[in-house]
């Protein structure tokens, strides 16, 4: 969608007053503009500028490009009488969605539509001027109506942003040919006779809100009235110490004026006081209590060492900007309630505090994890389940051991939201199995292995041990305190078929089935399924919430579980941005924009750059058959690190969905992406529906992880000796 600005008056040569306010926009697809235009070219009075190739460059190289009508629209031309200069811009759409463009995505292209619909009045044209300012910049209106009947003198320079060359004339023309120097396809009307009860109502007309910034103390109680009668909502800013007022009549048509500050007095009362009987009133509104010191001492002043009021251009802007945000607020019908309120600089910057005083968390050591020597081989099987991997490293089991048994049983309470079924506990399960079977071979004590599922227990694993041995097993035992998870982006190598037949053979062994994909094209479609099923985890609000959470930051109370935040082997750069990516509401506004494709291009890079991914499947989708799986996942992890390649596990959204309905339930949102990016993760994987995925391994070339995960202890005690 484009921008579309307002649709404004044609003007013609009879408007080329240097009196106006307006400035007058010339088609030269129309005859009598291009006459215009013509005369206005060879007038050697008039300054000609002509930057719109410059403009049309622009416009073609914002992204995403903009469609071909707003590309391709003619080019205008603009006369400015007050200055006699002639000015080539863009077409009305082409200019708007070009000069707003870096307001994205602070207010998106829809919003700025749609804020192109109101009609905003500014009362008093001095503090107003830089508010009526600001909202025309940002583009926050689509017609704006100014009133002043004062005239521009020499003491207003100190806060109104024009120039000597606007000395002695209006106010509120000042401000409207400030505006159409910005933009001047935005139709600003000008009020110069100011407000009475005789012009009250057409100012009011069609208004949708109202910013009062007059002197006149009944003519801010009159506007009140009238914007009350009709539900219009009037902002203020008063500039000592940033006070803002809000009074949403349109939500409350009843409600007093000035938040019955004022008590019941109105403007007719009001304008039937002397100035004398009006300070009361002003100290109120002012709330002369919370006045700054500077500003309470100078109001002692006034018409004795002052000559009125003082303000400064600071005040004036920090005011203006509190006000637009206030008119986004309520074009978008964003909430924003009565009241007032003080945006206090003065205050804020006395509580400045120095980031270096802040402690740097990830410059702490990480305590090393001490290494437990086993005191039997029960306490060895054990001690090697605990070692194995598992999402997010929160180790979703328990371990008990009598003198011949280690169970582990799994445990819900550990599982996260892309854990569907429990099926990626039950392959982290798998693993741990593997490791105790590894340790019992090592042990020569292996035994048989026993999966049971019932309704005490989702999945327990009985581990016996025997007097059985498995030299192959007990050649994998030193590897299982060294396995880690390696996440640095590695070098991609040559896959030899030994090497893809040893890790093939490792899984089947265990009964998984395993696709190895290593063709640098079929990597390159893996990392961009993967990529955008990234973006999707963390679009979803608590997909990001359960992954962020996984997260441990050197000084955290808890180290045993979770993901070491420096094992993500991040640079500095990528460590900034992960505090923007940890932030659920940045997540949720990129979901509501349907962007953030780069949230998962780190993936997809990864990826694209691996040597191999390893697809870990099995045919028994059963909580035992995705234990098998992780079986057979561990082994054909150990089997790559022991071949002198660095794993990182990776695990797509739509990894344990089975069908639509458990698509919803992940990501309401996105279900149609993810099944649309699991079918075709599965066709080129050449992986049955009716098959489970267990687990995806990325293979690489890489140094040694530089931190590594801790575990849980196996008790709160002390383990016993068998």
């Amino acid at each position: 969608m484009t921008f579309e600005p307002p649709e404004t008056e044609p003007f013609r040569i009879t408007d080329l007053d240097e009196k106006s306010s307006r400035a007058v926009i010339l088609d030269p697809a129309d005859e009598a503009d291009a006459r215009t235009i013509e005369s206005l070219r060879a007038d050697p009075h008039v300054v000609v500028l002509d930057q719109i190739d410059g403009q049309a460059a622009a416009l073609r190289a914002l992204l995403p490009t903009p469609a071909d009508e707003v590309t391709g629209e003619r080019p205008r031309w603009v006369y400015y009488p007050w200055r006699r200069t002639l000015v080539g811009v863009l077409g009305p759409r082409a200019y708007a969605h070009t000069r707003t463009d870096r307001n994205r995505n602070l207010i998106t292209i829809d919003e700025q539509h749609k804020l192109a619909s109101l009609r905003v009045g500014v009362v008093g044209l001095s503090v107003g001027h830089a508010v009526a300012h600001t909202l025309a910049v940002q583009g926050l209106c689509g017609h704006l109506r100014l009133a002043d009947f004062d005239h521009l003198e020499l003491t207003n320079l100190n806060r109104v942003p024009a120039t000597v060359f606007d000395l002695g004339v209006n106010k509120a023309i000042v401000a409207a040919r400030r505006i159409a120097e910005v933009d001047p396809y935005l139709d600003v009307e000008v009020l110069e006779t100011g407000l009475s009860s005789e012009t009250l109502d057409e100012f009011l007309e069609g208004l949708d809100i109202v910013i009062e910034e007059c002197d006149s103390l009944d003519v801010k109680a009159m506007v009140r009235e009238g914007a009350r009668a009709r539900g219009i909502p009037v902002l203020m800013a008063s500039s000592d110490r940033g006070l803002i007022d809000v009074e949403r009549f349109d939500e409350d048509p009843q409600r007093a004026l000035f938040h019955g500050l004022l008590g019941n007095v109105d403007a007719a009362a009001l304008s039937a006081l002397d100035s004398q009987e009006k300070v009361p009133h002003v100290l109120r509104i002012l709330d002369a209590a919370s006045l700054s010191t500077r500003g309470a001492a100078s109001l002692v002043e006034v018409g004795r060492t002052l000559a009125t009021w003082p303000q400064l251009v600071g005040d004036v802007l920090v005011g203006a900007s509190t006000i637009a945000e206030g008119v986004r607020r309520i074009g978008l019908g964003e909430p924003l309630a009565s009241g007032r309120v003080r945006i206090d600089v003065a205050a804020a910057l006395d509580a400045l505090a120095d980031p270096a005083d802040e402690p740097t968390t990830l410059a702490e050591p990480t305590p090393e994890e001490p290494v437990l020597s086993p005191s039997s081989p029960v306490h060895a099987v054990a001690l090697a389940a605990r070692r194995a991997p598992s999402g997010g490293n929160v180790q979703p089991w328990h371990i008990e051991a009598t003198p011949q048994t280690v169970t582990i049983r799994l445990a819900p309470e550990y599982s996260s939201s892309l854990d569907i079924g429990l099926r990626g506990s039950a392959v982290a399960l798998g693993a741990a199995v593997f490791n105790a079977r590894v340790a019992a071979a090592a042990a020569g004590a292996l035994g048989p292995v026993r999966f049971r599922e019932d309704d005490h227990d989702p999945l327990r694993a009985e581990i016996e041990l025997g007097h059985g041995e498995d030299p192959y097993l007990a050649s994998l035992y030193p590897m299982i305190e060294t396995r880690e998870t390696n996440r640095h982006g590695g070098t991609r190598v040559p896959m030899t078929e030994d090497v893809l037949s040893a890790l093939r053979d490792a899984a089947r062994r265990e009964g998984a089935g395993v696709t190895l994909l290593h063709e640098a094209d079929d990597m390159r479609q893996a990392a961009h399924v993967l990529a955008a099923a990234d973006r999707i985890r963390y679009l979803t609000p608590y997909l990001h919430a359960d992954m962020i959470s996984e997260l441990r930051w050197p000084g955290d109370d808890r180290q045993d579980f979770g993901i070491d935040v420096r094992s993500l082997e991040l640079s500095d750069d990528q460590l900034a941005t992960l505090d923007v990516l940890r932030r659920t509401e940045v997540m949720s506004m990129l979901a509501d924009w349907d962007a953030g494709t780069v949230l998962g291009s780190d993936t997809g890079t990864r990826i694209a750059q691996s040597s191999a991914l390893a697809v870990l499947t099995v045919d028994d989708r059963s909580l035992t058959g995705y234990a098998r799986g992780g079986s057979g996942a561990e082994a054909l992890w150990i089997t790559a690190q022991q071949l002198g390649l660095a794993v990182q596990p990776v695990s797509p959204a739509f990894l344990y969905v089975h069908d639509d309905d458990e698509a919803v339930a992940l990501s309401s949102k996105f279900a149609t992406e993810l099944l649309e990016l699991r079918s075709r993760f599965r066709h080129m994987t050449a992986t049955g529906p009716e098959q489970g995925l267990c687990l995806l391994l990325r293979l690489t070339k890489a140094p040694p992880t530089s931190v590594r995960s801790r575990r849980r202890p196996l008790s709160f005690g002390s383990w016993p000796v068998f």
